[in-house]
């Protein structure tokens, strides 16, 4: 059993000064001067206990290499020992669960099992399985699931979730990390999406469409998909139709920022970023239409592109606030909204009964959306994986 003592509590409900007990992967007790019968306790006077950050968005099997496309030679074992470091760095940077939307085989489902074993170090892994795109589609050369029509599509929905996949991704538009794709011209038609969907109302998981384009983003809102992955091109039609229907939007904001910093001097291929820099000022564009129109966010860093760490949340945190939404709405996004979206519950709050993610910060997150850098400790699933306390 763990205490976390003298410490302040936030999270979406507020803050509140309390303690709180940790035992079999919950929280237990929360409230002043507790009197649990921990076998460690964490002074935390003076600092902010809050929830683990849940990332809506990751590619275990990528390593934010300058090159996307030359990962095709690397064999799906060594993506898995990739995978395996990327799950340590995103726990210790206080990701306590992330959704990883893509990747080859079963990599991110046995990567759940992993965690979930103990025999990886990691958050929490709720994986789509392999992307589905249509034939020569965005990411195909990844571990893509490649279809045409709406047979092969349901059909593609139906393997993943056969392979215990706990949310389905499918492709509504072309990619920046594709060559030769038009970033935001519509791939798999709205009638392909919606057989995906249907298969992931029937199973009850939800559905994620990667959509850049307006025309795409459309299509996929009308399928009935539950998020729209980078929405960079999205208009006001396609905002208002979002939150009328309560559609989650993941801007994935530090995917693009990190290749239009970094660029063709740092190994980026040229296409890629003359692809991105087309896209820069849209997609910032794109936060004030949702915003306005009340569009629900959820927390997402499409972690593994180039130059996006899988410990770059804190980084997508300010990015989120800079784009727009306060500190106390970033904190929404990457607690309870992401974990609403995924489908989760019990997790996101620091609540008695709540799954026991937590990490502890110097600063208030309310109030500060720096406050996420370098937590200084972090416990996921009732384990304590860093503490570093001073």
């Amino acid at each position: 059993m763990l205490e976390l003592s003298g410490g302040t509590v936030v999270d979406a409900d507020g803050r509140r000064a309390a303690d709180v007990a940790v035992a079999d992967g919950e929280v237990t007790a929360i409230g002043p001067d507790l009197e649990s019968e921990a076998d460690r306790r964490l002074d935390v006077t003076d600092r902010y206990v809050a929830p683990g950050l849940v990332d809506a968005h990751v590619h275990l099997a990528l390593d934010a290499r300058a090159d996307v496309t030359t990962l095709r030679g690397d064999e799906e074992t060594m993506l898995a020992y990739r995978g395996a470091a990327h799950l340590r760095e995103a726990v210790r940077a206080g990701v306590t669960t992330v959704r990883d939307l893509g990747g080859p085989a079963t990599l991110a489902v046995d990567a759940r099992e992993a965690v979930a074993e103990g025999v990886l170090e990691g958050p929490r892994v709720v994986p789509a399985g392999q992307n589905i795109t249509m034939t020569g589609g965005h990411a195909h050369y990844v571990g893509g699931c490649e279809v045409d029509g709406v047979a092969e599509a349901r059909k593609a929905a139906r393997t993943q979730v056969k392979r215990g996949a706990e949310a389905l991704k499918c492709m509504a538009t072309g990619g920046i990390l594709t060559e030769g794709a038009e970033t935001g011209a519509p791939e798999l038609f709205e009638d392909e999406i919606r057989a995906i969907v249907e298969v992931g109302e029937a199973a009850g998981v939800p559905v994620a469409a990667h959509a850049h384009g307006t025309g795409g983003i459309k299509n996929a809102v009308r399928a009935g998909v539950d998020s729209v992955e980078h929405g960079t091109f999205m208009d006001a039609e396609a905002a208002e139709m979002m939150a009328e229907r309560g559609t989650y939007w993941v801007p994935t904001t530090r995917a693009l920022v990190a290749i239009a910093a970094v660029g063709v001097e740092g190994g980026i291929p040229e296409w890629v970023v003359a692809k991105t820099d087309d896209a820069v000022d849209d997609h910032r564009a794109s936060f004030d239409l949702a915003l306005e129109a009340g569009v629900p966010v959820a927390m997402g860093t499409d972690a593994g592109t180039p130059f996006n760490d899988h410990a770059g949340a804190a980084e997508e945190m300010e990015l989120l606030v800079e784009r727009g939404l306060s500190p106390a709405g970033a904190l929404e996004a990457a607690t309870v909204g992401a974990a609403d979206l995924l489908g989760l519950d019990g997790v996101g709050l620091v609540r008695d009964g709540y799954r026991a993610d937590l990490v502890v910060l110097d600063s208030d997150p309310l109030a500060d959306a720096t406050a996420w850098r370098d937590p200084v400790a972090v416990v996921a699933g009732g384990d304590l994986v860093s503490a570093d306390l001073g």
